[in-house]
């Protein structure tokens, strides 16, 4: 049940209503954001609220079964706001959401909240986004305990995992690009794959905070999960964590961590239970 103020209650049964919706968003870094499907901007609650042509919602639908809220949201990137480099470097993953209506001829009249979640997937095409709004009842979708896995299921540095990043931390300053990418450091002379999975976290230049997963490392080459938000200069420096690709033997060679290997790789799987079933003789024995 939505609560709204007497007064917006009653401008929703008049003939003539004059409403308007809003869009709240309050990014990772702490920004806050306001956009608005009116013509003019507004300003509620201290926050002004910009008139953007093309930021709409699509229809939003809730059900009864506690189901995850299905709602997209659409707009086109500008400069003064919402940027393709900004989008693309992350900065709205995971992005507080909140969609409500106003009078916008009467805003002490408050608000009725539509939907409040946060941003999920978003897509760009041609200077347009596409962003999905999850309700709160995606976190009811979210997998809670554990189950047996032949890989570890802690995280590299995590505190079940209790390995001591800083001496798997290289700091290193980009010597040659390739694309947006694709880099390498002088500084990075370890052996091929010592990186893969691992993570880099800028600390200066254009891209400066972000962090991205290590896809692939070789021969002072860097090759990144994907292209980073805005582009790499040389002399730009970061830090990069080695990778773990969460198996036993990597665990006990390459960290030393064995006592903390929170797998257990030698628990029969489904194909050596097929194997074992498919062994049986006509007396139902092992054969």
């Amino acid at each position: 049940m939505r609560t709204i103020s007497p007064g917006l209650e009653a401008h929703f049964a008049g003939g003539l209503t004059t409403l308007a919706t809003c869009w709240h968003i309050t990014r990772a870094d702490g920004m806050d954001l306001g956009f608005t499907d009116h013509d003019q901007s507004i300003i509620f609650d201290g926050l002004e609220y910009d008139s953007i042509a093309g930021f709409t919602p699509t229809t939003v639908e809730s059900k009864s079964n506690m189901s995850v809220d299905n709602l997209d949201v659409e707009g086109q990137t500008f400069a003064s706001k919402i940027t393709e480099e900004e989008l693309l470097a992350g900065l709205y993953d995971f992005a507080e959401i909140e969609i409500f209506i106003v009078n916008y001829e009467d805003l002490t009249q408050g608000k009725m909240v539509v939907k409040h979640g946060s941003l999920g997937e978003v897509t760009i095409n041609q200077q347009m986004f596409q962003a999905e709004v999850r309700g709160l009842t995606q976190h009811l979708s979210q997998t809670i305990g554990e189950v047996f896995s032949p890989s570890c299921r802690a995280i590299l540095g995590d505190s079940r995992c209790k390995v001591a990043l800083a001496g798997f931390t290289i700091s290193a300053t980009v010597s040659e690009i390739t694309n947006n990418q694709t880099f390498k450091a002088t500084v990075l002379t370890q052996a091929a794959g010592w990186f893969t999975g691992g993570e880099v976290a800028w600390t200066s230049g254009n891209n400066d905070g972000r962090r991205m997963e290590v896809k692939e490392f070789a021969s002072m080459q860097v090759v990144l999960a994907l292209p980073m938000g805005k582009s790499i200069q040389v002399g730009d420096t970061f830090d990069i964590i080695a990778g773990c690709d969460k198996t036993r033997e990597t665990c006990q060679s390459k960290f030393s961590n064995i006592i903390n290997f929170r797998g257990e790789p030698d628990v029969p799987g489904v194909d050596k239970l097929l194997t074992t079933a498919g062994t049986l003789d006509k007396t139902g024995r092992n054969g």
